[in-house]
């Protein structure tokens, strides 16, 4: 049974209301709360959480509860409500159903999943305890250890929830890696998956063959020593460690669907009329004709898309760093992660975004020279890398091979081919001589990368192409 469960209510849970969803554990239940009262918690005698309740998310982005949870909602504007029972207690799980069920009754909506709503009666906790801190000092940390912290989600997309961001946090500041374990058949969110690249951190996915195995490498893993790990094998060296694979993982058809994958660096001047996110905006719109659909600090996206936001809170959290999620329209799936860091440079903008096509949609690789041209003279492109890989259409990242991508273009800004000795950017020791971008005296450089998509030759290319930059032999 699910942990989570999520209100969808086309009205403001009002004070009054949650009140009423937080008496289903009866009048003498604890209420704790957390993150300056984000956060209210039911509580077992001795204070420790059953149910943490979240502020009710105003969302009003088109696409969300479909994309993360497969629900349909009411018409945006909607109230986005969740609730995480502790998990291994059967009763916390039924006082957050009760508390859904009892949200939904007063201000009209739906609850998810379907099967967790329960009845409006007070569930019977009495003697009901559960484990003690610190791993229920954290809500959406389920086990902790001297080296990681481990999170179970069982939910359609593990997402970059408001509670999995702070798992992360919790995690980075303690020094411990997290692993994220869920069901099979469950997806990854391209937001999650970029914030798991260092080990021992790691996507977790059930299996009845193999019993557990890294969702994005496929390695079969056992918990040992404190955390799940590839078992050792006795024939295992530096050179050849014997990981096993698992099977399911390695079950791969080719539906012909395929992305479009950007990653790209801007430096900006720190000053008073700087306006953040509009070089995101120009590629969105020169690749599918309209701006953004949303953007937040967390998934769901809920806020509609907004310059002026988007600036005001970078600018409001300075010098700390800003992360944020962008998102599209349903018919037009793309997804993007930005982070705004202040450093003695001026104002970055790092930007991973990807673009999901059918097997019968054309992806517009003809556009991409005008596109990088636009960053390059009205937004400050340091560089930016364009690949294609073989990937699902809706954003989601399966539990099994996809591949890499292959490296279609480079793009060097106008200041980084300054910065370079003598012609050295412009004569490289790929096929074809790069197209230069902007004012002649000084361009930007997009280079072709002539790998055909089919196959990786494209990065060796790309290769040849960073060591001649770098001056390297």
């Amino acid at each position: 049974m699910t942990k989570d469960v999520i209100a969808l209510t086309a009205r403001m849970p009002d004070p009054l209301t949650v009140l009423a969803g937080l008496l289903s554990g009866g009048p003498d239940k604890l209420v704790g709360t957390r993150g300056e009262g984000a956060v209210v918690q039911l509580c077992d005698t001795q204070g420790r959480p059953l149910v943490s309740v979240e502020a009710p998310l105003l969302v009003a982005v088109e696409g969300e509860a479909e994309r993360l949870l497969g629900a349909t909602p009411p018409p945006v504007p909607y109230w986005w409500t969740e609730a995480r029972a502790t998990t291994g207690v059967a009763e916390a799980e039924r006082l957050a159903g009760t508390f859904a069920t009892r949200l939904t009754a007063l201000v009209g909506g739906s609850a998810w999943p379907p099967d967790a709503v329960g009845s409006l009666t007070v569930v019977p906790t009495d003697g009901v305890s559960v484990a003690p801190a610190p791993a229920a000092a954290q809500p959406a940390v389920d086990v902790l250890t001297e080296k990681v912290a481990v999170v179970i989600q069982d939910r359609p997309v593990v997402a970059m929830t408001a509670w999995l961001s702070d798992a992360f946090r919790a995690a980075a500041e303690a020094r411990l890696g997290l692993q994220i374990v869920s069901p099979a058949g469950t997806t990854l969110s391209p937001a999650v998956r970029d914030s798991l690249a260092g080990w021992p951190s790691r996507w977790i996915v059930q299996d009845e063959r193999d019993g557990y195995y890294d969702g994005l490498t496929g390695a079969v893993l056992r918990w040992q020593d404190g955390m799940f790990a590839p078992p050792a094998s006795p024939d295992a060296s530096d050179e050849d460690p014997h990981t096993q694979v698992a099977a399911s993982y390695q079950e791969v058809t080719d539906t012909g669907e395929r992305q479009l994958g950007l990653t790209f660096r801007m430096v900006h001047p720190a000053d008073d009329r700087l306006v953040l996110g509009g070089g995101l905006e120009t590629v969105w719109r020169e690749l599918t004709g309209r701006p953004p659909a949303g953007w937040g600090t967390s998934e769901p996206a809920n806020l509609s898309w907004s310059l002026r936001q988007l600036t005001d809170l970078a600018h409001r959290r300075a010098p700390e760093p800003t992360w944020l999620v962008v998102v599209g329209t349903p018919d037009r799936p793309a997804l993007a992660t930005v982070r705004i860091t202040r450093t003695e440079a001026g104002v970055e903008e790092h930007v991973t975004m990807a673009l999901g096509y059918g097997r019968d949609e054309e992806c517009p690789v003809d556009a991409l020279p005008a596109l990088a041209e636009a960053l390059a003279t009205r937004h400050r492109l340091q560089s930016m890398l364009i690949q294609l890989r073989k990937a699902r259409r809706d954003m989601a990242v399966p539990a099994r091979f996809e591949g890499p991508g292959v490296p279609l273009a480079f793009v060097l800004g106008a200041e980084e081919v300054r910065t370079l000795p003598g012609d050295r950017a412009r004569r490289t020791p790929l096929s074809r001589a790069p197209l230069p971008l902007g004012p002649k005296t000084r361009p930007a450089l997009y280079y072709p990368l002539p790998g055909d998509p089919s196959d990786l030759s494209g990065w060796q290319d790309f290769e040849r192409l960073m060591r001649h930059l770098k001056g390297a032999p």
